[in-house]
Formats: C-alpha cells, structure tokens, sequence
C-alpha cells in the first residue's frame, strides 16, 4: 500500500466519522452522547471502527429488530387513582405515644418510639417529649437525642433567616421568606417544647418577621398565618401583640372563621365577656360557617 492510498484511507475514514456525527446531530441527538464514543472509536480505529458499527447495526436490522405492536395499548389523559391496601397489622398496631410510654414492655415501647421518629418528627415533638419520662432509659436517652437534634436545628434555622430577613435588600425575597418561616416556626412553637423563656423570645421573634411581611404587603398573610402568630402570642401571654393581630386578621379577612375565633379565644382568655359576646354576635349574624371548635369554646364560655 502506497502512502498516498494510506493517507486516502485516512481521509475516507475522517470523512465518515464525521458525517456520522454530523448525521447525529441534525437528529438532534445532542443530548445523548453517545455517538461521539463511537465516532471517536471510528476516527482512531480506520476501517475496522466503521466497519464493525456498519455490520453491528446490519445484523441487528436482519435478526433482531421488530416493529413494536401499539395496537393493545391506550393512551389517554385521564387520570387513574391507585389505591394501595391497607397494613392492617400495622394499622392495628399504632397507638397514641402517651398510650405507648405506659406500656411496660420495654422491646414494643422501643419499636413504637422507632417508628414515631421514622415518621415526620417535627409534628411529634411533643409526644416525644414525654418519652423523657419513660422508665425505660434507652427510650428517654433516644427521645432526648432526636429533640436535642431537632430544637437544635430549629434554633440555628431562625438565627440565620432572621439575620436575613433582617439585612436583606430585596423585598420580594424577604417577604417570600417571611412567609416560609411563619409556617416553619409556627409547626414548632405550637407544641410548646421549649422552656418559657426561650419559647417567650421565639415568639418575639415570630411577631417580628410577621412585621416585616406585613409591613411588605398585608394581604400576602393568609388567615391561617394571622390565626397562627395571635395564638402564638395568646400562648406567650402577649396580649397587646396577640390584640394587635386579631384587629389585622379582622380587618384583612373579616369574613372568614379564623378572624372570629382569634378574637373570641383573646377575649376568652381575658374574661372580657362583652367584647366576647359583640364578637359571637357578628359571628351569628355573618354567613361563616362555625366549625366545632368554635362551638365548644361558646359553650363553655356562655
């Protein structure tokens, strides 16, 4: 062989690597790159590369390759439910937490702590808590591992979102934050897992941040959140902070439950039982729906 018919190769070889990738590409195959492997092995390997992916694909349209059959299949966009069985052993098996810690056996008690943690534990924390009190040691020394770990993190999420909230430059940022740490720090502060003074500052803190979105735009609080920091505050024993969300939850959304029943669980508290009842009346007279709660807070006040 020449050095001119070498060099002839190379130059065919060359070409067919790269309309191999150039075919590729006009494919739109450029998210699977794949073919430059094999265009590579083409250009490095004259003859035998091309040769051997010629005569792989050849074989594999001869022997192996069948059009797939779509005549039993049916596409449509209609959604299916899918309903998964029950664990009735389980299901049987779940007990309240303050059921379980009285159990005096110590292996299922374990099991039953294992499976509340296994779970969404910053819903728990609570029940948790009175697993300090079990007899067993295992059991109180795990809870009190897991609630050290959890209130942990909660202290240092809040220090950080708080430092950047307070700051921050970007309203829209600041109040998206705002938003998602009054959700965050209300799951927690709600179960009353801290002592009174720390959980006494966490609510300062809370009243502050529902400052600051308050003060970005009202309306981005929803009922809910203006329900959560006044309950906060009525648990803290903040009275002028919790008077002053239940005026802005009325004032915001005067139609809606939440509304009413801040104000009735703030003059509840208080023992003001005319405001109490010029509340209970505007309920009445309004065309919210009073929900059982509502109900057993009336009747035990009237």
């Amino acid at each position: 062989m020449t050095g001119i018919q070498f060099v002839g190769i190379l130059a065919v070889n060359s070409l067919i690597a790269a309309g191999y990738v150039l075919w590729n590409l006009l494919r739109k195959k450029e998210r699977n790159r794949g073919f430059v492997v094999k265009a590579a092995v083409m250009f490095l390997c004259p003859v035998v590369g091309p040769c051997y992916f010629f005569f792989s694909w050849l074989l594999y349209r001869m022997f192996f390759f069948r059009e797939v059959d779509l005549a039993d299949v049916i596409f449509s966009k209609e959604r299916v439910t899918s309903y998964m069985k029950a664990d009735e052993e389980r299901e049987r098996n779940m007990v309240p937490l303050e059921e379980a810690i009285l159990v005096t056996d110590k292996d299922n008690l374990r099991e039953y702590m294992m499976s509340v943690v296994k779970g969404d534990v910053q819903k728990s924390l609570s029940s948790i808590m009175l697993a300090l009190n079990s007899s067993d040691t295992e059991t109180s020394h795990y809870a009190a591992s897991v609630l050290q770990e959890i209130l942990n993190n909660f202290r240092a999420t809040v220090q950080k979102n708080v430092y950047e909230i307070t700051n921050g430059t970007d309203e829209e940022e600041r109040a998206v934050r705002c938003g998602i740490m009054i959700d965050y720090m209300n799951e927690v502060l709600k179960q009353n897992v801290f002592a009174e003074m720390e959980q006494k500052s966490f609510v300062a803190e809370l009243d502050r941040i529902s400052e600051v979105l308050y003060a970005v735009d009202p309306m981005r609080m929803t009922p809910v959140q203006l329900e959560a920091v006044s309950m906060r505050c009525l648990d803290a024993k903040e009275y002028m902070n919790c008077e002053k969300w239940c005026t802005r939850s009325a004032a915001l959304y005067p139609n809606t439950l939440s509304s009413y029943t801040c104000s009735l669980k703030y003059y509840f508290s208080r023992g003001d039982r005319d405001k109490f009842f010029s509340v209970l009346d505007s309920l009445k007279k309004s065309d919210v729906v009073i929900d059982r709660e509502t109900l057993d807070l009336i009747r035990v006040f009237t």
